[in-house]
């Protein structure tokens, strides 16, 4: 480990069902750095990309990640630190006319029992949903197919006392196409979000000559969770290779780790 290392996370992708009438116009993740027993406000920016009415639903849950790329969604208030019950909104519901832009507001609320120092989070669920269709209770199975998001909110409770705790859990390569994907899966064990940029050195081992050096684009990270991180190296010749591992965020904080990796033939 070379120093400390803070990141700050910005995961949510939509969970793709089907169709996709509903866009959210300011973003998948909300963050706030709080204090106990103050108010923050936010708000989530809805359009209707459609030229039909739809109704959209609201609703917070909590969830989690793995590097396996699961990702669980649980009842609110399921993990120890998450801040559901924190969040209220404005309207649970509501009717967008085609093409029409809204915002829905919450309230984010910090008890004064909020004294662990890190990051607290959970999800807005925004789901389109359909008009109830005459006979739908009859017999027989309906499909609905809708495109849900998940919005990230993040709130960090003194994050000058928290630290996020980074570990290599593993690394593989594989091809694709040709190229070397080198998956690095990291694991958060601290209690503070971040959001690190992973990057790797390379040197051939028959006689020391650098191969090359590859990255990522930034990848959030919560507590608790880990992530494989994808790192394209491109079409290097089949050879044994030493190489350094760096996990580093936007102060320059870093983790390190030496590997050896195999590139073989396809």
């Amino acid at each position: 480990m070379l120093k400390h290392i803070f990141f700050w996370l910005s995961i949510f992708s939509p969970m793709f069902l089907l169709k996709a009438n509903i866009v959210i116009l300011n973003g998948l993740t909300h963050h706030y750095t709080v204090e106990k027993s103050q108010v923050y406000k936010g708000k989530i920016a809805i359009e209707n990309t459609s030229v039909t009415p739809q109704n959209v639903k609201l609703f917070l849950q909590d969830f989690t990640y793995s590097a396996d790329g699961s990702i669980s969604y649980t009842a609110p208030n399921s993990y120890q630190r998450t801040n559901a019950a924190w969040i209220h909104l404005n309207t649970n519901y509501v009717t967008l006319k085609g093409k029409e832009k809204t915002e829905v507001y919450y309230e984010i609320s910090v008890p004064d029992s909020a004294d662990d120092d890190g990051s607290y989070w959970s999800v807005i669920m925004v789901e389109p949903v359909d008009d109830p269709i005459p006979g739908q209770n009859e017999a027989g199975i309906s499909i609905s197919s809708v495109v849900r998001y998940a919005i990230q909110v993040i709130t960090d409770h003194r994050p000058e006392n928290a630290k996020q705790e980074l570990r290599f859990e593993g690394v593989k390569v594989e091809k694709e196409n040709g190229k070397s994907i080198i998956m690095v899966a990291i694991a958060n064990k601290g209690n503070l979000y971040c959001k690190p940029t992973v990057s790797i050195e390379m040197y051939h081992k028959t006689n020391g000559d650098k191969a090359g050096q590859f990255s990522t684009l930034p990848m959030g990270l919560l507590p608790q969770t880990s992530k494989s991180f994808y790192i394209d190296a491109g079409k290097l010749p089949p050879d044994r290779y030493s190489a350094v591992l760096l996990a580093t965020d936007e102060n320059e904080n870093a983790f390190a780790l030496n590997v050896e990796l195999d590139i073989k033939n396809d």
